[in-house]
């Protein structure tokens, strides 16, 4: 899963990665969704780094996404914990963008999931992503901010998000890669590319 190994296609003699570039496709779709459903218009995908990491295990249960929000809450740049005051590590693109959030894939757990739990699981993701796009999470009101009262609730709105976005007809080229399980990948494509980011760490800013 090395995304420097590359080859020169024989068509156009241009260098290629070998491989399905897991982390290009879903960027492509992500940007699909945020520019087709209203509800994820406020999400600019230029500043949301996409990510996969390697599951330790290929059994179903367990993480199979997750968003890392790079602001504290309410976008601040800095945040306290346990009486210590936080700053998150940068990160930047190779344009020299800053990344406000970096999305992340466990695969292959995430890869075999049936086609419509990992189209809903996107929408949970981006979902997280705060309305003001400030680096923090959208926070709700009371005890369970992330979730809600009901993670229940949380799940169905993703799932309604979901399915209004399939009802719409959006070309299929976009998230057929969904349909396929991680094994069926490689069988096609050989390896699974894309690319890897460590999770960022909390920087003390005193002793």
């Amino acid at each position: 899963m090395d995304k420097t190994l590359s080859q020169k296609d024989k068509l156009t003699g241009t260098t290629v990665p070998v491989g399905f570039d897991f982390t290009w496709h879903m960027r492509r779709l992500c940007e699909h969704i945020c520019n087709d459903v209203p509800e994820m218009h406020h999400i600019d995908m230029s500043r949301v780094a996409i990510s996969f990491s390697q599951a330790r295990k290929s059994v179903r249960h367990g993480l199979h996404a997750s968003l890392t929000p790079m602001r504290f809450e309410g976008g601040a740049e800095t945040g306290e914990r346990n009486g210590t005051e936080y700053r998150a590590q940068r990160l930047y693109d190779a344009a020299g963008t800053e990344m406000l959030y970096i999305l992340r894939f466990y695969l292959p757990r995430f890869q075999n999931e049936p086609f419509g739990e990992k189209l809903i699981t996107i929408f949970h993701e981006l979902w997280h992503i705060s309305p003001k796009f400030d680096g923090d999470l959208r926070r709700h009101e009371g005890r369970y901010y992330i979730h809600s009262q009901s993670e229940a609730e949380y799940d169905a709105h993703a799932t309604r998000l979901a399915q209004a976005w399939l009802s719409s007809n959006p070309d299929a080229v976009v998230f057929d890669f969904l349909n396929y399980d991680f094994q069926q990948l490689e069988l096609i494509y050989h390896r699974i590319i894309g690319v890897k980011i460590p999770q960022p760490k909390l920087i003390p800013l005193s002793a």
